[in-house]
């Protein structure tokens, strides 16, 4: 089991929450981190840096001078790669980088991920955030943030989408909110604190478990 603390938006400790790490896979798949990491960067590359070869360069395509008898190199074109202003060997061209990963591997990627938070003491609770009023406050979340003492850059889990929260903690630098049914390996990895509320963390585990059930054959 894996003692995770618990506070109160105040920052005040509480009990803290026992996670047993069997729940997200017992131990941490390094090769699958990094090929899920991989395919997330990839998807996110726009794909769109463009060279000139030596067909595309303008220029002339006449013989710059004869082939023999003028104690020069031979040439063929101005255009060539050799040449000042002329094409690109083997430069980049528009393409699609993407890749995909099989859903359970994505899943068991993300348990990986949690796991390796929770191993790490990256992973705190707070027992519930709430907000006065329906208006966004991120004075509220800020607040949060500074009795917990987090300083670095935080993953906020929440059990469903709350638009009001998210509204909250968007102009935060290095903050990020979100449910944890939208959680990947990537988000999870690039931030330093990872910070559930406790639905949130039960959440959680309820569908590390259903990540890790054998599927139903057809």
């Amino acid at each position: 089991m894996i003692q995770v603390p618990q506070f109160n938006m105040q920052g005040k400790a509480l009990q803290s929450v026992e996670v047993d790490e069997t729940v997200f896979g017992a131990h941490v798949k390094r090769y699958l981190l990094r090929e899920a990491v991989i395919m997330y960067q990839a998807n996110r590359r726009v794909g769109t840096a463009s060279t000139k070869t030596r067909k595309d360069v303008s220029g002339s395509g006449r013989k710059p001078w004869a082939q023999k008898h003028t104690g020069r190199a031979r040439a063929g074109s101005k255009r060539s790669p050799l040449w000042r202003h002329g094409g690109t060997v083997f430069g980049p061209h528009p393409r699609d980088y993407r890749f995909s990963l099989p859903r359970r591997a994505l899943k068991q990627a993300l348990n990986s991920a949690v796991l390796s938070k929770l191993k790490d003491g990256q992973v705190r609770v707070v027992d519930r955030i709430l907000l006065p009023g329906d208006a966004p406050k991120t004075k509220v979340i800020s607040g949060m943030l500074k009795a917990l003492k987090v300083e670095r850059s935080c993953l906020i889990g929440t059990e469903t989408h709350q638009r009001t929260l998210a509204l909250s903690a968007q102009n935060l630098p290095r903050v990020r909110l979100q449910s944890v049914s939208d959680f990947n390996a990537y988000d999870v990895l690039r931030n330093q604190e990872l910070l559930l509320t406790r639905a949130a963390l039960d959440r959680l585990i309820t569908l590390a478990r259903s990540a890790s059930a054998p599927e139903a054959s057809a």
